[in-house]
């Protein structure tokens, strides 16, 4: 969940750090540091608790310089948040080391470190690493073989970089599991765990494969494999612009990135409904022949992502006729379950290295699962190329830590999918996929018409602001945007709110019902509509004040206590993609009211790569 950066240079390095510790703080940021060798060839750390910022200025007042370094921000695993804890970690005033992952042994590392002398300064599992490469380095002639034979002793999932005040003139690194790529510029050689701290220096990337160690000079790179051989790894142009991870005239980045959805939907959408409906082109050659040997769908995903899933199995059961199940990635690897070799396994995942969910993915494949297919927004991550299939989501980077376009393009590519199976089994004739593909045209001018629903919605964020629970109740398709809405709600307002499919409101939940609880409704005119008035009526009958998401076509009314809101008239099967936007927006303007930090909410960071 942390980010990091370094490289080393003919020129100074550190504003580069800097700069790409900004563009990283999404990732983790309760403390930041940076680690560097100085001109009399001395290690040199600065830290400090809270943002970038506030290191940036130690920079400004120290006005230290450097070409060769590396940088962290951090979000706490192990260790609380305190100057102490934070990366770099040092060895001996020797070794430094910035650390992405987990560490699971590191206990037992700690404790056969201690009785070797070595004195810990921190409660992070990162600690480890660095007297360890240390330990080693006395043996061992170069710092590479140090971090190779450190790393066999390592258990978990990590990515890592070490710079050594003994070897000045390179940074060594290591990917095991979490996201690591070097890039290439013109004056020197650098690393980060996203493309997005790099690109003020280079567009020129090589993401590192599980097991890669990499050795960083100023003129030269090299990689082995965890094996020790000297590979060689694709090198990529990044097509990532610098002005789709700027803020622009947005408030904040989850403010921009709920607008940027209709556009995001409508590229995601592109190859889909340009010219013909090729199956082979939406998922990947050959996925025609392989999509037909399946009988089964799984979907494997957490968080935001398995709140999509739970929506793309209905989908998929309605459309192809095929069984689908859902569930959370991080639940199905230990518990023990049935392999069918004829069952689809979908991971979907924003980063592409969501950890729970890509070790979800490898376990099914030790269970003989070979029918694999990833939904991703970030082409060359882990998941995807771990995949026998692929669907790449076009949202563009999401910086804010709740996940808001990433949703809906995932959830589009979810009714792709369920579109694709149900041509293959022949349960989608070329009429009604026409009818398909001429309601998903119209979708990205629905998704703006709700935007338009904003100041409507802001008003009633206002009355949310001094509540301390909330309800949010749907049914069929929409319980799981009640679910989405709820979790965006506590993400990033700090609201405690919870969902429930609202024919079980009468079974417990309505006991919390007074004037003093929201309840949230996704009112959809669907053949479920009747059944949901009814529960609403259950709700206001007790005093209870009701926010209701409806459909223009609905006529359904509001009145005391009954506050509604209509989206554009009813979307059909796609419904859910539009009212993913109405509790986006609540969540949004209630975080707003509160003054709580939208775009970094507390314990909270952008990529799970721990589990």
């Amino acid at each position: 969940m942390c980010g990091i950066v370094g490289g080393i240079a003919a020129d100074d390095v550190v504003p580069v750090i800097l700069e790409g510790l900004r563009r990283l703080e999404y990732r983790g940021y309760d403390s930041a540091g940076l680690a560097f060798v100085d001109a009399q060839g001395e290690l040199q750390r600065r830290r400090s608790v809270g943002r970038v910022a506030e290191l940036a200025a130690l920079q400004t007042k120290e006005e230290f310089r450097a070409t060769i370094g590396i940088g962290h921000t951090r979000w706490a695993t192990h260790g609380g948040i305190a100057e102490h804890n934070a990366h770099p970690l040092i060895s001996h005033d020797e070794i430094a080391v910035v650390h992405n992952g987990i560490i699971e042994n590191y206990q037992n590392l700690r404790s056969r470190l201690q009785s070797l002398g070595y004195r810990f300064t921190s409660e992070t599992d990162t600690e480890v690493i660095a007297h360890l490469v240390h330990w080693y380095r006395q043996q061992l002639p170069t710092l590479l073989a140090a971090v190779q034979a450190a790393s066999r002793e390592l258990q978990g999932a990590y990515a890592f970089a070490v710079l050594s005040r003994r070897d000045p003139q390179e940074l060594i690194l290591h990917r095991k599991g979490c996201p690591l790529l070097l890039g290439i510029a013109a004056q020197g050689h650098f690393f980060a765990s996203d493309v997005a701290a790099l690109l003020p220096v280079t567009r020129r990337v090589i993401y590192l494969e599980d097991g890669d160690f990499a050795r960083l000079q100023q003129n030269a790179s090299s990689l082995q494999d965890v094996e020790g051989v000297l590979v060689q790894r694709e090198e990529h142009w990044s097509q990532l612009s610098s002005a789709a991870i700027d803020l622009g005239p947005y408030r904040h980045f989850m403010q921009k990135e709920i607008y940027e959805q209709p556009r995001a939907v409508a590229d995601t959408l592109e190859a889909a409904l340009d010219g013909d409906f090729s199956i082979d082109q939406l998922w990947g050659k050959g996925a025609a022949e392989r999509l037909q040997e399946i009988d089964r769908v799984l979907l494997l995903a957490s968080g935001t992502s398995h709140y999509a899933s739970l929506v793309g199995r209905q989908w998929i059961e309605s459309i192809a006729g095929i069984p689908a199940a859902a569930e959370l990635g991080h639940e199905y690897r230990y518990r023990e379950s049935i392999p069918d070799p004829r069952q689809l396994i979908v991971t979907l995942s924003q980063s592409g290295e969501t950890l729970d969910t890509y070790e979800a993915l490898r376990h099914a494949q030790t269970l003989g699962h070979l029918h694999t297919l990833s939904i991703c927004n970030v082409a060359e991550s882990a998941i995807p190329r771990a995949s026998a299939l692929r669907f790449l989501t076009r949202a563009g980077p999401e910086i804010g830590v709740a996940s808001t376009k990433a949703f809906t393009t995932q959830l589009v590519a979810l009714y792709l999918l369920a579109l694709s199976l149900g041509v293959l089994r022949g349960r989608v004739d070329a009429t009604a996929l026409h009818t398909h593909r001429e309601a998903l045209r119209q979708l990205p001018g629905s998704l703006q018409q709700a935007l338009n629903l904003e100041p409507q919605i802001q008003l009633w964020a206002n009355r949310f602001a001094d509540k301390e629970h909330a309800l949010f109740l749907g049914r069929g398709l929409h319980y799981p945007i009640a679910l989405e809405g709820a979790l965006k709600l506590k993400e990033i307002s700090y609201i405690h709110a919870e969902a429930y499919p609202a024919g079980e409101l009468k079974h417990g939940p309505l006991a919390l019902v007074d004037r003093q609880m929201p309840v949230v409704v996704i009112a959809a005119n669907d053949q479920l509509f009747e059944k949901v008035a009814a529960n609403m009526q259950e709700v206001h009958a007790r005093g209870g004040q009701l926010y209701v998401f409806t459909d223009l076509d609905s006529h359904y009314e509001g009145g005391e206590g009954v506050h509604v809101i209509r989206l554009p008239r009813h979307a059909g099967l796609l419904s859910p993609v539009l009212h993913a936007i109405p509790v986006q927006l609540l969540a949004y303007h209630a975080a707003l009211v509160k003054g709580t930090d939208v775009d970094r909410p507390r314990n909270l960071a952008k990529a799970v790569t721990v589990e």
